[in-house]
Formats: structure tokens, sequence, C-alpha cells
């Protein structure tokens, strides 16, 4: 529902704003369909094609059918940033979908602006939204919002001491950084800190200090393949 509420809009806005009430509304979308992040692009660009689909097969936007380019940036910062310079430059789209991930976004949310073209990311990092511009937009809960939850379970298990353990990519550096300032803000001991790269698949370094800190409990914020 989220992701219909969305393309309607968009194709709201767009159809208002384009001169031949017979073209057709275009869309962007940069997911990362392939890579570590396909656990999430994947399904993200399914849901967008099955909802194009319903809106179309209802009449489209204002009588106006939506088509939507979906790039795939393979969860690669690099070609999100070529994917968004094609959408705006060769594409002319009218709005954009993603990045899929935070560390994306926010590579690419300034070209966007720049452009003024809307970018709804699909990411959670505070940062994509804060400072407001008027271009930019996410769906995914901020990370405060996560934090906040979990420190309240660390508190109902009697937690005191906590370590955090984050990817280095942009999710995880705005995860840190809340961390950073909540974890003692709300009273816990921040006792290890330690990051691990996107790919990295061994972490004894990162675990070998954060067991000789003796937390109650570690938070690990990332995404695949490093938390498995």
């Amino acid at each position: 529902m989220r992701v219909k509420a969305i393309l309607t809009a968009l194709g709201l806005l767009c159809a208002a704003t384009c001169a031949f009430a017979a073209e057709p509304v275009r869309l962007g979308a940069v997911l990362s369909v392939t890579g570590p992040a396909s656990f999430l692009g994947e399904p993200e660009k399914n849901t967008i094609l099955m909802e194009v689909d319903k809106i179309n097969a209802a009449g489209g936007v204002l009588g106006r059918p939506v088509e939507v380019v979906i790039l795939d940036d393979e969860t690669d910062v690099n070609k999100a940033v070529l994917a968004v310079d094609r959408l705006i430059k060769k594409e002319n789209v009218a709005a954009i979908l993603g990045p899929t991930t935070s560390g994306n976004s926010l590579a690419v949310m300034g070209k966007a602006a720049a452009a003024k073209i809307p970018l709804i990311s699909c990411s959670a990092a505070e940062k994509i939204t804060k400072p407001v511009n008027p271009y930019i937009f996410k769906v995914a809960p901020s990370d405060r919002l996560a934090v906040a939850r979990i420190l309240t379970h660390a508190k109902a298990k009697g937690y005191k001491k906590l370590a955090i353990l984050t990817v280095s990519d942009g999710f995880g550096q705005a995860g840190r950084e809340v961390l950073k300032e909540l974890v003692p803000a709300e009273g816990f001991e921040l006792v290890a800190d330690e990051v691990f790269g996107p790919k990295d698949t061994d972490m004894t370094a990162q675990l070998t200090k954060i067991q000789g800190a003796s937390p109650d409990a570690v938070i690990c914020w990332g995404t695949n393949p490093g938390p498995a």
C-alpha cells in the first residue's frame, strides 16, 4: 500500500505539470536488484512493477499511464551515481524512487535536488532528510526510532554495559552516530565501539576486543553479509 500511495502521489504531481495529457507519467527507480542488498532491492523492484500494473489497469493517473525505468546499482555507490545521472539526463524522469541503501541514497540525493527532481529513498539514515530538502524524501523509519526501540528492550532486560559493532558504509555510519549519541544519553555505558567493512567475513579482531570489554549485550548495526 505504501508503494502504491507513493506512485500515485508522484503520478498526480507529474500529471499536473506535464504538457500533454496523452503522454505517460515517466518515473525512474535506482534499486539494489543485485549485490549484497538484493534481499531488499529485488522485492522493491517487484513491488514497484506490480503497483504500476495495478495503477495502469485502473486507468492510470488522471487518465495517463505510468512508466517506470528501473536501473540496478548492484549495491555499488558509484553505479548508483551513474544511474541517477542517466535517469535525470537521458531518461528525463519526473521523479526517482530509491536508492535501496542509505549510503547510495546519501551519495545521489544532491544530484536529484540540484536537478529539482523529487527523490524518495527506500532507506533509513536520518541524514537523508535532515536537514529538510524540498526534493528529498524517504519511506523507511529513521535510525533514531530503531535505536530507541533497541535501547528500550535493553533497559527491560536490565543491561547496563553495551558494545556496538557497525558497518562502515553510509547506513552504518549514520546508525553509529545515533548509537553513540543515544546509548550514553539513555544511561548505558558504551564499553566498545567497533567497525567492520561491508564485505568483511571475519570479525575475529573486533569481537575479541568486544569480549575483552565484557558488555551485557552487543548491538550489531549493518546489512548482509556482515552481520550474518
